[in-house]
């Protein structure tokens, strides 16, 4: 039954997670730590980082380092089927129609009205990762600000927009600036 669940939870990720890897963030979040509560927030934000490190799309690492922890490797197998199932059948589906329509205005249009619905995902992802990062998963209030974690926020958006430091260094930096910091202070 859990493999089934596993398929069906990530079905649903890859099925409608439309917009990418950031867009489908918060349907993990549904799925993995609020609908069947097999990690933790804590443990969700950890996921998020490594997959987003690691090579591959973001729903798919999710759901293989989920499936392996829920039941090791034929659930990984199962939850990554399950995430790119969906992907496999409506790129297919909507590869043919737009080879074949790709000059109708009218599909033009609908490609154009989705870009703010996905921006909309990636900003609630973006925020709710900010909210737990800068209020430690806490109440949102003054007192409860992890003023360290703002201060290597601030540091690596300075370095990668303004000096247009390499984004690996930047995540490496970040990694030793937080370990530093719970470690020594």
């Amino acid at each position: 039954m859990i493999y089934l669940q596993l398929f069906l939870s990530f079905l649903q990720v890859g099925m409608f997670s439309i917009g990418g890897g950031y867009a489908a963030i918060p349907l993990i979040r549904d799925q993995i730590v609020t609908s069947h509560t097999w990690l933790t927030m804590n443990e969700f934000t950890d996921l998020i980082t490594i997959a987003e490190m690691t090579p591959g799309p973001i729903a798919v690492n999710s759901a293989t380092f989920v499936g392996i922890r829920i039941t090791g490797p034929l659930g990984a197998v199962i939850a990554t089927l399950g995430c790119i199932t969906p992907s496999l059948l409506i790129v297919s589906l909507l590869a043919y129609i737009y080879y074949r329509y790709k000059n109708v205005s009218a599909l033009q249009s609908v490609l154009a009205s989705l870009r703010p619905a996905v921006v909309a995902l990636i900003a609630g992802a973006g925020l709710s990762i900010l909210k737990l990062v800068v209020f430690q998963g806490n109440v949102v209030a003054l007192a409860s600000v992890n003023w360290a974690g703002v201060l290597i926020f601030v540091a690596a958006f300075v370095a990668l927009r303004t000096f247009k430091i390499n984004p690996i260094l930047t995540m490496l930096c970040c990694g030793a600036a937080n370990l530093f910091v719970n470690l020594f202070c």
